[in-house]
């Protein structure tokens, strides 16, 4: 058996699920836990014979709890999975994770002083890991935790924060939470939740390094990252701006160096409409349009 989290999208029901069939499931009792905590225990999959995506043996209403709160915050996160191999047995494989998860503390703030302890004894965070029978990812959300005042800790502790909001908390520098908890106390002011504080945390400018065409050593900016989602943020907009724009135009110059007769620049946020366009290869003439969006993303569309 090996433990890993696995993106939404990779994963589909198994023919061979007890519970199968077409109607979704009925939710309802288990969507507020995930949409407070995540998943917890990881579902029972096995490799469905394409690259990279498997099929669910155990843990449907899990899988459709994530996918309905993935639809209500337009991102959803990956899920732990416990990823079968041939001869394990289905029913003694989900009797081992839920006994492992057991002997977790029962919340994530009672998790990340155990395992902070663990580290201080020098264990790494795949020991851990092995021994809780959970992801090397899910030990690292736990230790994330240790990025935030004991404030906000202890507030999550006590269910009064989301674990969605505590994930962008962790990006938090340490003045940013302290303001932020400053609005929490002011009840004439607005305290910023879930994806709304992700923006103020970065001033609606929240540029994922995934988007650079430059190389990242080449930032001399702070970089911001999310341990939750595995995902990393530009902290300086003007600065990545500055490197991005030197980018495109190295690629400009390499197409117009390449032969092609013109470079089109798009204004940002100007979409391309490939219906106002015919396709014109390079030797007769052909252009190239380089759309950017807000969010830095760049597409090249050649001819």
């Amino acid at each position: 058996m090996q433990l890993a989290h696995i993106p939404l999208d990779q994963l589909n029901i198994s023919a061979l699920n007890m519970r199968h069939g077409k109607r979704a499931p009925d939710i309802s009792d288990i969507l507020p836990s995930v949409r407070a905590r995540g998943v917890l225990v990881p579902l029972l999959v096995r490799p469905n014979g394409q690259p990279e995506t498997f099929e669910i043996v155990a843990g449907r209403r899990r899988y459709f709890a994530a996918k309905s709160l993935a639809d209500e915050r337009g991102e959803g996160d990956p899920l732990p999975c416990a990823i079968m191999e041939d001869g394990d047995d289905a029913d003694a494989l989900e009797a081992s994770l839920i006994e492992n998860l057991a002997r977790l503390d029962p919340d994530e703030v009672s998790q990340w002083e155990t395992f902070s302890r663990l580290v201080r004894q020098g264990r790494t965070v795949p020991d851990i890991a092995a021994t809780f029978g959970i992801t090397d990812l899910k030990v690292k959300r736990i230790l994330a935790l240790g990025d935030l005042l004991p404030k906000i800790r202890e507030a999550y502790r006590r269910e009064e924060i989301d674990a969605e909001t505590v994930r962008h908390l962790t990006m938090a520098s340490k003045a940013q939470q302290k303001d932020w908890l400053a609005l929490c106390a002011d009840p004439d002011q607005y305290a910023p939740r879930g994806y709304q504080l992700k923006q103020w945390l970065f001033d609606g400018q929240s540029i994922s390094t995934k988007v650079a065409l430059f190389a990242i050593e080449e930032y001399p900016g702070l970089i911001t990252s999310d341990l939750f989602g595995e995902d990393s943020y530009f902290a300086d907009a003007d600065l990545f701006w500055q490197k991005q724009n030197e980018a495109i135009a190295a690629r400009r110059d390499t197409y117009l160096n390449d032969g092609w007769s013109e470079v089109v620049l798009l204004e940002p946020g100007q979409y391309f409409h490939p219906w106002d366009h015919e396709k014109t290869p390079k030797k007769k003439g052909g252009k190239v349009f380089i759309a950017v969006t807000y969010r830095g993303e760049v597409e090249c569309h050649e001819g």
